[in-house]
């Protein structure tokens, strides 16, 4: 702007000239002249409602924003793939008010774990959630009066899925429904180590639970002074999964052996101790400082397993144990997790609720923190992938290649800044269903996206695009209230030049 000062007193000067030797029109040429220099050279601005904005809709797909210098945006927004490839601009944008749904679902689930499904809406109402089969036949249905509903089904086999959700209203009326595209894989069997100093029906119907779930067992039960019973698998465990106790084996251990077991949960094997036979509180405090206390109601309690409490449970919350559900406490141990069950004959429910049982003992195991070995992970997109639209495709532990067959595409993976320890390719999906893929390498690994079509879902695709906005905004370098645009240089750049050669062109004559 001083630059710009400076010009116009030069050329106000040299008008003053012109002015006194009364050639009216040379000091009109050399005000043009100086003004057109000046507004060149400083930095100034118009409202961006005059000039420089860009407006678009919804529903726009060819976007060029490099000659705009601010964006006026009417309707629910623009997808995340839409925005990554635009320049930032500031925003002149508000979101609609209208109703918008959120679904939340794994894209991939292990045999024997419960599927859910959850829908939150914008606006609460009473309303109803259906899951249906690939033949319309109803799988889990729940009513509510709110704004989150969840339904819950327990696939029975390892398959590819495409269910359906129903959303209807209080009169029945279907207000949304579309696809759930979801795959249940097969377990990875665990490796397990069992020692119990005594023998019970609840140790024998775990080993039973993990037995029917193919993991591979030592197993260990002390039937007398001299008589052991042992389980041994098929092959030697190469690296255990899980390690698990009751407090009878743990007490009567020396403490150069317990002090060897805890070292084999320090080194990242996490150990569940069955603490229905515990009885020694000073050596729970001594070894894992635990504080235990008699337990003066041992009545059933929680839902739908009714279980009873060990005669031995901790005081409360003390130190690093921390509760983790009902009669559960856990704690960290270096790199791995000690899980103390304080729960009794729980073995009741194998025949009268055998899937509520197998659910629970998989929320005890989800609590140890058991890791399987897994070579590739996918990552879910941020968005629902749609046909012809940009998609990004990530997963951890891959090098190499990705191969895509349906597209005939090979891509080279690529390390990415904003996402830690993953690589990326972006891909254009052409139709609805199935993209598979397939990593290159010393152990080719397989996935699969579900490609919605663009009529899917049209309410969740409206909060994805309003939700993508908003970060777009965020990160525009000049906030949109402000609204200002640079003038353009190149019509006083062309006055500047003819101002100048008009005024030379009347020296030389």
């Amino acid at each position: 702007m001083i630059a710009a000062g400076l010009i116009f007193l030069i050329g106000a000067g040299s008008a003053a000239v012109y002015l006194w030797r009364r050639q009216w029109v040379d000091a009109l040429l050399i005000l043009l002249a100086a003004a057109a220099l000046g507004v060149i050279v400083g930095d100034f601005k118009l409202p961006a409602g005059v000039g420089g904005t860009l407006s678009i809709d919804s529903d726009a797909e060819a976007i060029d924003l490099n000659e705009a210098a601010a964006v006026r945006l009417a309707g629910d927004g623009l997808s995340a793939a839409q925005w990554h490839d635009l320049p930032a601009r500031p925003l002149l944008w508000e979101a609609p008010s209208s109703e918008v749904l959120h679904l939340d679902f794994p894209r991939e689930l292990t045999l024997g774990r419960m599927f859910a499904l959850t829908v939150r809406r914008s606006q609460a109402s009473n309303w109803r959630l259906q899951l249906l089969a690939e033949n319309k036949q109803v799988l889990a249905d729940v009513a509510g009066n709110g704004a989150v509903l969840t339904v819950q089904w327990l696939p029975p086999v390892a398959e590819t899925l495409v269910l359906s959700a129903r959303m209807l209203d209080a009169s029945g009326k279907v207000l949304a429904q579309g696809p759930v595209p979801f795959s249940v894989s097969a377990q990875v069997p665990l490796q397990v180590v069992g020692r119990f100093g005594a023998p019970s029906f609840d140790a024998r119907t775990l080993n039973e639970l993990l037995v029917n779930s193919h993991a591979a067992l030592d197993w260990q039960v002390v039937l007398g002074k001299t008589v052991t019973r042992n389980e041994s698998p098929r092959s030697a465990l190469t690296q255990p999964n899980l390690l698990v106790a009751d407090a009878a084996h743990v007490e009567r251990l020396g403490d150069g052996a317990r002090a060897a077991l805890l070292a084999q949960v320090a080194a990242g094997t996490p150990l569940v101790i069955l603490a229905a036979n515990a009885q020694d509180k000073q050596l729970w405090s001594r070894a894992v400082q635990l504080e235990l206390r008699e337990q003066a109601e041992a009545r059933p309690s929680g839902t739908p397993l009714a279980l009873a409490s060990s005669p031995l449970n901790p005081a409360g919350t003390l130190g690093q144990w921390r509760a983790a559900g009902d009669r559960i406490w856990t704690r960290p141990w270096e790199k791995g997790r000690i899980v103390w069950l304080g729960v009794a004959d729980w073995h009741r429910y194998a025949i009268s609720e055998p899937q509520a049982l197998g659910l629970w003992w998989q929320g005890v195991l989800d609590r140890a923190g058991i890791e399987r070995a897994q070579d590739v992970a996918w990552l879910d997109p941020q968005e629902m992938p749609l046909p012809g639209r940009r998609l990004e495709v990530c997963a951890l532990g891959v090098q190499g290649n990705v191969t895509f067959p349906q597209l005939k595409q090979t891509l080279a993976w690529q390390r990415r800044p904003d996402k830690a320890d993953a690589s990326c390719v972006a891909v254009w999906p052409r139709k609805a269903g199935w993209l598979a893929m397939e990593t290159r390498g010393e152990k080719p690994v397989a996935g699969k996206l579900y490609v919605y079509d663009k009529a899917d879902w049209p309410l969740w695709q409206k909060a994805q695009r309003r939700e993508a906005t908003a970060r777009y905004a965020a990160r525009t370098p000049v906030a949109a209230a402000a609204g200002m645009a640079p003038l353009p240089a190149w019509p006083f750049a062309l006055l500047f030049a003819a101002a100048m050669l008009l005024l030379w062109w009347r020296e030389r004559r």
